[in-house]
């Protein structure tokens, strides 16, 4: 089983964010930076249906400029077989089906059979990058994946829906899972693993220029920090009784608490 998991460098989510002069997106130049959290669990569940099945290969690809090696040799250190880098320094302004256009390019000769993507970024939050890329690379898909179950032809997974319900669904393979968050507990890279990443691949491909260029459904026209304000109301005229009433009103039309 061939395994392509989709891994992206967001930035730490301890680092002190600054708006640039533009007001465009942040200021990443003194910007530390660290793999996106569900896509961590998503080439944990790629190691892990590895290691069931007794073998087959899991590939990592990842888009952004040369820091995102870091991301890559993490990943070849936690398991990975090998990766793909498509290298751009131009990709802070990519909406989801651009990202998604380039990455299809990038990986559509593989023919995987499985392709692993987090349920979202942490610094965009789209969480349609993964399904774009299913419908371009012509697949099936599945999101908020937190159970895969590919132990026959097809697969079983188990998604989250809301409001604590759950849903099995069988689906074909070839196919694309955006994996969930806390789907399982990460391994660590061990030194072993650190060693032996050294002598694996990495192959750096450039985007595809087409895809690069695709025009953009969405733009990101201002980025700024909320405003923190409050006001005060006084409820009742002093008669607690109305002052309750009012404030129930307020939470059922205001709030939609209830």
């Amino acid at each position: 089983m061939k395994i392509i998991v989709l891994m992206k460098q967001v930035a730490n989510k301890d680092a002190i964010l600054r708006i640039n002069k533009s007001e465009t997106w942040i200021e990443e130049g003194d910007l530390s930076h660290e793999v996106n959290e569900s896509d961590g669990y998503a080439l944990e569940e790629a190691l892990r249906l590895k290691e069931k099945h007794g073998g087959g290969e899991v590939v990592v690809c990842s888009l952004g400029p040369q820091r995102v090696k870091s991301v890559i040799k993490d990943a070849l250190a936690r398991g990975a077989d090998r990766a793909i880098h498509v290298v751009s320094d131009d990709t802070a302004q990519l909406g989801p089906y651009a990202a998604a256009k380039v990455l299809s390019e990038a990986i559509k000769d593989e023919q995987a059979d499985l392709v692993l993507t987090g349920l979202q970024s942490d610094d965009n939050g789209y969480a349609q990058t993964g399904v774009i890329l299913a419908e371009l690379l012509g697949l099936p898909h599945a999101t908020i994946v937190i159970e895969v179950d590919a132990s026959g032809e097809g697969l079983r997974v188990k998604r989250e829906l809301e409001s604590g319900w759950y849903q099995w669904y069988a689906m074909t393979r070839p196919a694309l899972l955006t994996i969930q968050s806390g789907i399982s507990q990460i391994r660590y890279a061990t030194l072993k693993g650190i060693m032996a990443a050294k002598k694996k691949e990495i192959k750096e491909v450039a985007p595809n220029a087409e895809a690069l260029s695709a025009a953009a459904h969405q733009r990101i026209t201002k980025v700024y920090f909320p405003q923190k304000t409050k006001q005060t109301q006084f409820l009742g005229d002093g008669d607690a009784k109305a002052g309750a009433a009012q404030l129930a009103e307020k939470l059922r039309t205001e709030a939609r608490i209830f």
